[in-house]
């Protein structure tokens, strides 16, 4: 053989031999990182094992079912709310919680809103806040048919109570109460001042929550936690194969654009080359075509990789090496719309203005954007961007209302974090933690500034299949997270004291 040519055997047997060799090492390294990859150990924080409450589940799924039928609807319009369904609620409650309203401060905020103070017997430990909302969503009146029970009608049967407001929020609500009940009856009274508070228009205006943010820091008042609702306990988590709490830790901005398109006039038998109307389509697919890029990091990514050491292997080898397959996760994860929505800012166009009728052309034609925001970006990044995305169109861009910046990202190496994974495991026994950002909006982004902590989070155990009941058809809760919810709260407003002493 040639010299020239065992040379180039030479560097080629060298070359496979590196490539092969530096394979090798690369795959030692994602094993080894991989079985290095345990679950979290949070901080120690005293959690008693023995309930802190015990529960009558069958009278709280009945006064549950009491609670749903006063229709507290929000309606876009405020002048299509009926508030006589409020303060019958209002009434209900004071009637059916005695020791809770004889042991706690009841004031009204923001009109119909509601703040309870139970003063702890230590003050100098900063205040528990608990947040649910009063009012629900309508039941659209096309879907009425397809409920099997009526959506006010607040039934228990088949091991759930039924109706608007089962899940999202009066469940919470009256778990809440139903907590607070259970202890005030029996004489306790919390180490740590515990604030319940209840907007009345968590799903449409939120000035309720906004009035008892503002009158707490009035007060001076700085909480250690605010726990509202947001997240949950998901029973088939696409990671785990099973169950895993994920506690929402920051929740995503909100703001909606106005995008209006102006063309002539006129009547449709003679259009111009462009219409507002085509303008207007132009310019949607623009904003779209400017979408965010999808980033894993954050909560999301956080959230993933405490989950990881329960994955089975091969998810568990790509998330504890996302330092080289980030992107590839990141493709995966937004393979659902849910998934993606907690990678990036998302954009949804939902509301269309045009002509009043189908033969004429109209001067303007309008499209509303709803943005939800991720933490890092702001409503401003929003307005610019979108601004650049339609230039050179005949468009305007503007603000439709202030808009609502993402929410601080609360840590997970605080105490209270620690505490509250402490309570889930006293409820679900066995579930790993984990945490998460919230796609959706919940009053608690109004007490930035209030606590130390925020975080969103019921411990009711559902299947992916469910999550569509929310604001959905046949909204329901089953009495086993009820009683779950309930055991929760309870254990949060005992707190550290291991018997629930009374005072």
């Amino acid at each position: 053989m040639p010299d020239t040519s065992r040379r180039r055997w030479r560097l080629a047997r060298w070359l496979v031999g590196g490539v092969l060799g530096a394979a090798l090492v690369l795959a030692t390294v994602l094993v080894a990182r991989t079985l290095m990859l345990k679950p979290q150990v949070m901080p120690v924080a005293a959690a008693p094992a023995t309930p802190a409450v015990s529960v009558d589940v069958a009278s709280a799924a009945a006064r549950l079912g009491e609670a749903i039928r006063f229709q507290t609807v929000s309606h876009q319009n405020p002048a299509e709310d009926d508030r006589s369904q409020w303060l019958a609620l209002h009434d209900w409650m004071a009637r059916t919680y005695p020791a809770f309203h004889a042991a706690a401060h009841r004031e009204a905020v923001g009109g119909d809103g509601l703040m309870w103070t139970w003063p702890g017997r230590n003050s100098a430990l900063k205040p528990l806040i608990l947040m649910a909302h009063q009012d629900v969503v309508p039941a659209s009146p096309e879907t009425l048919s397809e409920w099997t029970s009526p959506p006010f009608g607040g039934q228990v049967r088949d091991g759930f109570v039924w109706g608007r407001g089962a899940i999202d929020d009066k469940g919470s609500l009256v778990a809440l109460l139903e907590a607070g009940e259970a202890l005030a009856a029996r004489g306790f009274q919390p180490e740590r001042t515990v604030i319940i508070v209840s907007g009345h228009d968590e799903e449409t205006r939120g000035q309720g929550a906004q009035a008892a943010a503002a009158l707490l820091r009035q007060r001076g008042v700085r909480a250690w936690m605010v726990l509202d609702e947001g997240s949950a306990i998901i029973e088939d988590h696409p990671v785990t194969k099973g169950p895993a709490a994920l506690i929402a830790v920051a929740e995503k901005g909100y703001v909606t654009l106005k995008v209006t398109a102006r063309g002539d006039a006129g009547h449709s038998s003679a259009p111009p080359q462009g219409t507002a109307v085509s303008v207007l389509a132009r310019t949607i697919t623009a904003i779209e075509g400017r979408a965010w890029p999808l980033r894993y990091d954050g909560p999301s990514r956080e959230g993933l990789r405490a989950l990881a050491p329960h994955a089975p292997f091969m998810t568990r080898l790509f998330l504890a090496n996302d330092w080289l397959f980030s992107g590839l996760l990141a493709k995966q994860i937004s393979k659902n719309p849910a998934g993606a929505a907690g990678l990036h800012t998302t954009i949804a166009p939902t509301m269309l203005s045009g002509s009043p009728k189908e033969n004429v052309l109209p001067q303007t034609a309008s499209v509303w954007i709803n943005y939800r925001i991720a933490p890092g970006s702001s409503v401003q990044a929003v307005l610019t961007r979108t601004r650049d995305a339609v230039k050179g169109l005949p468009v305007t861009v503007e603000l439709d209302g202030p808009g609502r910046e993402p929410s601080p990202v609360s840590s997970t190496k605080s105490d209270a974090y620690a505490y509250l994974t402490k309570a889930v495991g006293e409820v679900a026994p066995g579930v790993p933690v984990a945490p998460s950002l919230m796609i959706a909006a919940s009053d608690s982004r109004y007490m930035t500034g209030v606590a130390d902590s925020t975080f969103r989070f019921a411990p009711n155990r559902f299947a992916m299949a469910d999550l569509g009941r929310v604001h959905g058809v046949n909204e329901r809760i089953s009495l086993d997270n009820l009683e779950r919810n309930i055991r929760f709260y309870g254990r949060l407003m005992v707190g550290n004291d291991q018997n629930g002493k009374t005072s």
